[in-house]
């Protein structure tokens, strides 16, 4: 893939101040949550002062982690990857499954969302942080596809109040949530197709659950228009310039 410049994500370098939380996610460091936690922890020094909470840069300040400069990379790096089941969606190296470390690539990558462990398929993995932003947005409506496999005959009831949105917990179980609608396609007497359009944790997995069925197996088959095809378990590929391009073109 040819190297394309920051300014195809809107933000990946400006000479207007910009939040050192963001500066650390465009650059590829970390996630703005994680920036923030090392802000607050005085890990953060701007021109070799300890940075505060809400701090601005500007193109040309010096920025620095735990001793380490940090600096803007022009190469937009994107990844399609094909996670088999085991590995998790965290950067954390005290994780030995961590999909970094699983990947093992020569730049610093991180995940754009997740899939849970026991889940396979497609996820995307860059050095971008605003375009990691642009496509979790959940009011943008950004479709993801998936195969699920369930452990009961699926019926036309199942299909229809999948279709139709499904009230689940949330991680706390004190509170419940109704899912969007979305498309359910049979392709099976135990498997379908699901495209969503939100990202609620173990989305799928708690639909099925509040119906009375449990996931045998989840694959994730699409991203927006970025599909995982015959891509091998275990393997990435560079996302292609055209589907970079028509991605961007979604996100505008």
């Amino acid at each position: 893939m040819a190297d394309l410049t920051k300014d195809l994500i809107k933000s990946k370098e400006t000479e207007e101040p910009v939040r050192l939380n963001k500066f650390l996610s465009d650059a590829g460091f970390c996630s703005r949550r994680e920036a923030d936690r090392l802000i607050e922890a005085g890990k953060v020094l701007v021109d070799g002062t300890v940075a505060m909470m809400g701090q601005k840069v500007t193109k040309g300040q010096s920025v620095a982690v735990n001793g380490k400069e940090i600096t803007s990379n022009d190469r937009l790096i994107l990844l399609a990857y094909n996670k088999p089941d085991g590995v998790e969606c965290t950067t954390a190296k005290d994780n030995p499954d961590n999909i970094v470390d699983k990947i093992n690539y020569p730049e610093r990558i991180y995940p754009v969302g997740r899939l849970d462990k026991n889940s396979t398929g497609l996820i995307l993995l860059t050095n971008a942080g605003e375009l990691v932003n642009q496509i979790l947005k959940g009011s943008n409506y950004h479709e993801k596809e998936y195969v699920v496999k369930v452990n009961h005959p699926i019926t036309e009831p199942f299909v229809c109040q999948m279709k139709n949105g499904v009230v689940i917990e949330l991680e706390d179980g004190k509170k419940t949530v109704k899912t969007r609608k979305c498309q359910v396609s049979p392709i099976d007497e135990y498997t379908f197709s699901i495209i969503l359009t939100q990202g609620l944790n173990r989305q799928i997995r708690r639909m099925c659950k509040a119906l009375g069925y449990e996931v045998t197996s989840l694959k994730r088959i699409r991203i927006m228009n970025i599909e995982l095809n015959n891509l091998s378990p275990g393997r990435y590929r560079d996302v292609t310039e055209t589907e970079l391009m028509d991605l961007l073109k979604s996100l505008s």
